[in-house]
């Protein structure tokens, strides 16, 4: 009990550390989206997770025949999908993925999509880092249509499908264009509540320990003297 009390302790000190640090990170983060506007430049571009939520300005044409779809996307009980483009930058022709926003899955879908998306423009977003799900329920395997339906994205597998060379990033577009796409991005949060419960969980522990090494430490004490 003697070495089980300080280590149980020592977990409940360290979890109230990664507290601090969530809290710290979902600080960081939110002054990272009040930031002004960046523009991707090739000479002055961080590595991507420091460019994670930043806001982000862009100019170039759309590659719509590379678009995919994230299929199974929920908008107001409707069932529908994001619509994922590569916008070719004009300063520097590098290709960046960008979130357009969702739309109903409709029989125009496919066509709809396609209008207004040529020339240049400007477009205004958020940026993310895609990341596959921690369990993969359903395999990426339909590429038999077009826009091609894939549960999710990862730049990997997009790099492979479309043969280009994408940055390590995806742009969730905020500004407003002439498609009818929908751009009701959550708020990204970073809590510190689970880092919380399980410091309070081996506190508890440990409490409990040195109640038990105190009661064995009386009743052994109690019977010497008896």
């Amino acid at each position: 009990m003697v070495i089980v009390t300080p280590l149980l302790c020592s977990l409940g000190f360290w979890q109230l550390e990664r507290a601090e640090q969530k809290r710290n990170q979902a600080t960081a983060l939110e002054m990272r989206r009040k930031m002004p506007p960046i523009s991707l430049t090739v000479s002055a571009r961080p590595e991507a997770d420091q460019l994670l939520y930043r806001q982000v300005n862009l100019q170039g044409e759309f590659l719509t025949e590379k678009t995919i779809f994230i299929a199974n996307r929920k908008h107001l009980g409707k069932t529908g999908f994001h619509v994922v483009t590569p916008l070719q930058l004009s300063a520097s022709g590098e290709l960046v993925l960008v979130n357009r926003g969702w739309t109903a899955e409709t029989p125009s879908t496919d066509s709809g999509l396609l209008i207004n998306s040529r020339g240049q423009l400007k477009i205004s977003g958020e940026i993310t880092i895609p990341q596959a799900p921690a369990i993969e329920l359903t395999p990426i395997d339909d590429d038999s249509q077009f826009p091609p339906r894939w549960p999710y994205l990862t730049l990997e597998r997009y790099r492979q499908w479309s043969g280009l060379e994408v940055l390590p990033i995806l742009v969730l577009q905020t500004s407003k264009d002439d498609q009818d796409f929908i751009r009701q991005w959550p708020t990204p949060k970073v809590s510190d509540l689970m880092h919380i419960g399980y410091a309070i969980q081996w506190f508890a522990f440990a409490i409990i320990a040195l109640l038990v090494w105190l009661r064995l430490s009386y009743q052994k004490v109690a019977s010497e003297t008896t």
